[in-house]
């Protein structure tokens, strides 16, 4: 079974099952499905080889899903890129892998338009909305739009065909203290990874779970891969303020939510909605050790809800 596989199989036996949430947008295991062939013969289109980077420097979008499972289908390897990086992060992390297509927005392009000129395997940049005409880019670069990209005339009926030991992405690490390293991932390490993880959870179609967590990050992304491997929603979420957490889960009655020490720690001193303790099914905290005081918080707030302490997932998958 390759990544992407979660989806295709998933629009086959639930097609219109809600898949994605964002804000009040939401789409199918079908509609995402097909998005997926468009975005992957898209890829193709501009050159994509096997085996080929494509980055994806967005927040949480459902272009940047799409793009994630998209590269796969194509044959290609996707980058997820932490929109929170400077420029000459990103930069790097195009450099260090041989970034080929930049999945983007047009002003976080702008951002990195003296950058380019340093990227050299850099062929194209595929932009949300329409780049300013006063944006100068590398000859060599060509940009288009993502309602381009994903336009009929260049679906793609059948993935490109490889095998689980392929590489399927490449996660960066913060950089916090240093440049970002690449840790190498298989078609075979995230599918064990996202059927582990939902298994002891606990997994199924009727949950829905909070992305709160960065996509560039494994955990976060696990969200996705795990949720799709069940058929649970997964909503998509930046948040400002960890109070913005409590009122998605809220909103969206959420069951399970996956976080970080940092976050937990946060989340713990606010007033939990009632609400939460009757739809929380499971948390999961990953990053660092919990601290025991923080822990019998969530208890107290979620008693019905089951704790999962995961350390060492990026060593696991």
């Amino acid at each position: 079974m390759l990544l992407h596989d979660f989806i295709l199989s998933r629009a086959q036996d639930m097609p219109g099952k809600i898949a994605l949430r964002r804000g009040e947008e939401s789409v199918d295991f079908e509609a995402l499905a097909e998005n997926v062939r468009r975005a992957a013969g898209g890829f193709l289109a501009l050159g994509l080889q096997t085996g080929d980077r494509i980055g994806i420097y967005l927040n949480k979008r459902t272009e940047g899903v799409i793009s994630y499972f998209g590269a796969g289908y194509a044959g290609g390897v996707f980058v997820p890129i932490n929109p929170s990086l400077r420029p000459a992060q990103v930069a790097h992390i195009l450099r260090d892998c041989d970034v080929k297509i930049l999945v983007t927005t047009a002003s976080q392009a702008e951002l990195l338009e003296d950058e380019f000129e340093q990227c050299p395997s850099l062929s194209a940049v595929v932009t949300l909305d329409v780049l300013p005409s006063n944006t100068v880019l590398p000859k060599q670069l060509l940009a288009q739009t993502w309602q381009e990209l994903i336009s009929n005339t260049h679906r793609l009926d059948e993935p490109i065909s490889r095998i689980e030991t392929d590489i399927a992405a490449i996660l960066y690490t913060s950089g916090s203290t240093g440049r970002p390293k690449g840790v190498i991932l298989t078609h075979r390490n995230m599918v064990a990874g996202a059927l582990s993880v939902g298994s002891y959870v606990g997994n199924t179609a009727e949950d829905i779970i909070l992305a709160a967590l960065p996509f560039s990050f494994d955990a976060g992304f696990s969200q996705l891969s795990q949720g799709f491997s069940s058929g649970s929603t997964v909503v998509l979420m930046d948040y400002l303020l960890p109070r913005d957490v409590l009122k998605a889960v809220v909103k969206y009655k959420v069951t399970g939510l996956a976080g970080v020490p940092p976050l937990w720690n946060q989340l713990v001193q606010l007033d939990w909605p009632d609400e939460i303790a009757h739809t929380m099914r499971f948390i999961t905290n990953t990053g660092g050790a919990m601290p025991t005081a923080t822990l019998k918080k969530l208890r107290h707030a979620l008693p019905k809800a089951r704790v999962f302490l995961q350390y060492g997932l990026t060593e696991a998958f």
